[in-house]
């Protein structure tokens, strides 16, 4: 019998059975999961404000984890991994550098949302030997144009949702049209697959932490993305509310060779939104 090949056919392709697993760094407990077939260049995904290991879609992560090795984790603070939120995106890449070495990895690929993507930024910037591809989604550049505004549409949104009985990413990442109202609710039930070995919440103190840090992040003179040499794809919805959609078109101009897809009628969450059309493009990018 092959045993090498039973190994490799058995790998875990489903997030919602990825096991938590824990890794020390830095005095500091990090919580991640992992799952797609060991060996090569693993996907590391950088997840967004507010989020924990559970706010990935599956059908985003599935997807890629059938042909690559995937690891998602909770940044310092966050979720189930110990320690305080830094008060800079800077800082949350010095903590992703400190927790993908640990695992022992000297290369990766990235794929970042919102939040997520910042720190993206910020590591292929500071660490450019360590990131082979990127994709960047529903994010902006430091500097960029009203993101220090992300937290009064954040509180604003948590507020309608808290008087409607929703989750405020129902607000937060979709339109509130007939396309983004089922959408939305699509994307909600997608996340709650998991029903058991669930992580942490993010507390109220972290959350608020963060917030200041995207001001920061915003208010901040911008990075040089022409130092950005990877390949890199950036997908966002034509109506972001929370990280303006022309900010992806900036990213756009100023990293040389991306490639840039807007999806029409959608919001901050459009790549979940348009899931079907998105994961086989994302797949194919990385593979590449």
């Amino acid at each position: 019998m092959n045993t090498s090949k039973h190994v490799q056919d058995s790998f875990i392709t489903a997030y919602k059975d990825a096991p938590a697993r824990t890794v020390n760094a830095g005095g500091v407990t990090y919580a991640y999961r992992e799952l797609g077939p060991k060996g090569g260049i693993p996907v590391v995904f950088f997840v967004h404000l507010a989020a924990t290991l559970d706010n990935w879609d599956p059908r985003i992560i599935d997807p890629i984890a059938q042909g690559r090795h995937v690891i998602a984790f909770d940044n310092r603070g966050v979720g189930a991994s110990t320690g305080r939120v830094p008060d800079s995106v800077e800082a949350m890449a010095d903590d992703a550098y400190t927790f993908i070495t640990a695992l022992g990895f000297d290369k990766i690929d990235i794929f970042s949302f919102s939040l997520g993507g910042m720190i993206a930024q910020a590591l292929v910037v500071k660490h450019p030997e360590l990131v082979r591809k990127l994709v960047l989604t529903g994010t902006g550049p430091k500097g960029g144009k009203d993101i220090d505004k992300v937290a009064r549409t954040t509180y604003w949104d948590i507020l309608r949702a808290t008087l409607t009985r929703s989750d405020p990413k129902e607000f937060l990442f979709f339109n509130r049209n007939a396309t983004g109202k089922p959408a939305a609710r699509a994307f909600v039930n997608r996340l709650e697959e998991r029903t058991v070995d669930r992580d942490a919440p993010i507390r109220i103190t972290a959350f608020q932490t963060q917030l200041k840090a995207i001001k920061k992040w915003g208010r901040s003179a911008p990075d040089d993305l022409s130092k950005i040499t990877q390949p890199t794809l950036i997908a966002n919805g034509d109506n972001d509310r929370m990280v303006p959609s022309i900010l992806s078109e900036d990213l756009h101009r100023r990293i040389e060779d991306s490639q840039l897809i807007m999806y029409p009628d959608s919001g901050h969450g459009g790549i979940f939104q348009y899931h079907e059309t998105f994961a086989p493009v994302a797949v194919e990018f990385l593979a590449r």
